[in-house]
């Protein structure tokens, strides 16, 4: 890192709510927000949420064609830049990705083709990958520069990596950063149970056992929602975070859809992250752990290597609300602030972790299909 880099404003809707308030209350009790849906395990927007954006997609004509995927982006993005003294003439950056995308319109119109063997006029358009930050900067009236991308389960966090860079090149002073994810459609979740690594059991307590080293089977659920965090260069007053660490790794693969067994690359992401700061410096660790056995043991393996004793404590958010594929990194790092801004550890009510005395540096890791790391440092 040339020099910090602050978080300003962070905002995002998951099942854990949309404000602040609603989200840390979340956080702090031992409910899970799963549901079944079509006889799967989910996590989805509360009804209050749904509402708000059925509310937006009415408020424009031109949004009614569009996917959640898009609308979450756009709901978060307006109260993220709320929260700032920014305008459209700061002409400001936007990085926003997915995993899967506009993934219910393209079932839509694919189920579509299918049976009438014509396209609708709209499919293209409202399906491409760009079609996120695009319409993002159209809402916001920005001119600065917009760009989307998919890196699957590690996005988010590649979307800070990138704004982190055009704000230290100097082409730009301000990023607003993110991901969103609306994918619980029947042919996601097919594509998850085909890799057997989506959650089977029934009545449990808590069905995604995510940092769990003794469960007996994969647990990962999908989840949806959208983060987003404003970037700024330097330490400014209304500071929620600032990012003193970047780290960035891919590992070659051995499976498609697999880690190394000790995850080379979130070695290598944490240790970059790191710079100077010795092991005992990091107070917590949000982890990526999806709830898979494979994944979640790699992670662990790769945090014992890089810290030896001196592992730090450990939490993650998705035996709560699952895994939100391209949205999970923004999630993560919106739970690290909560931390950092409450002084208080949000523990895992199944497993047993030491409580840090206090709470100075947070280490977020995400990582996609391929082994595609990201490790991103906060600190007060």
């Amino acid at each position: 890192m040339k020099q910090p880099i602050s978080i300003t404003a962070i905002s995002s809707i998951s099942p854990l709510g949309h404000t602040p308030e609603d989200i840390w209350t979340n956080y702090k009790n031992h409910a899970h927000f799963f549901t079944k849906k079509d006889g799967n395990w989910v996590a989805e927007l509360t009804s209050e949420e749904k509402t708000e954006i059925n509310s937006l997609r009415q408020s424009n004509t031109k949004f009614k064609a569009l996917d959640d995927s898009v609308l979450f982006a756009i709901y978060t993005s307006r109260q993220a830049i709320k929260n700032t003294n920014w305008d459209a003439r700061d002409n400001f950056g936007i990085n926003i990705g997915s995993s899967r995308g506009a993934t219910a319109l393209f079932e839509k119109y694919h189920a579509n083709y299918i049976q009438n063997q014509k396209a609708k006029t709209l499919t293209s358009p409202t399906t491409t990958l760009g079609n996120i930050s695009s319409w993002v900067a159209h809402d916001l009236q920005t001119k600065g520069p917009e760009i989307s991308h998919s890196i699957t389960c590690s996005t988010a966090l590649h979307a800070m990596l990138n704004g982190i860079a055009w704000i230290n090149s100097g082409m730009c002073n301000k990023f607003l950063v993110g991901g969103s994810e609306a994918a619980l459609t029947p042919f996601t979740i097919a594509q998850m149970q085909a890799l057997k690594i989506y959650a089977k059991a029934k009545n449990v307590e808590y069905p995604n056992q995510s940092l769990n080293l003794n469960k007996m089977s994969n647990t990962m659920i999908l989840g949806e929602g959208a983060a987003m965090a404003c970037l700024e260069l330097g330490e400014k007053p209304m500071v929620l975070a600032k990012i003193i660490g970047i780290g960035y790794a891919t590992e070659i693969l051995e499976h498609n859809a697999s880690l190394s067994t000790n995850a080379l690359c979130f070695q290598r992401s944490m240790t970059m992250a790191l710079g100077k700061l010795k092991p005992e410096d990091i107070d917590v660790i949000v982890t990526h752990t999806p709830g898979t056995i494979k994944g979640d043991q790699a992670e662990i393996n790769a945090i014992n290597s890089v810290f030896c004793n001196k592992t730090p404590s450990l939490t993650t958010n998705k035996w709560k609300i699952g895994h939100s594929l391209g949205a999970s990194g923004l999630l993560n790092i919106e739970m690290a602030i909560l931390m950092l801004q409450k002084q208080e550890f949000i523990s895992i009510p199944y497993l047993k972790a030491q409580t840090p005395k206090h709470i100075k540096n947070i280490l977020v890791n995400a990582v996609g299909f391929g082994g595609n790391a990201v490790s991103i440092l906060l600190s007060k």
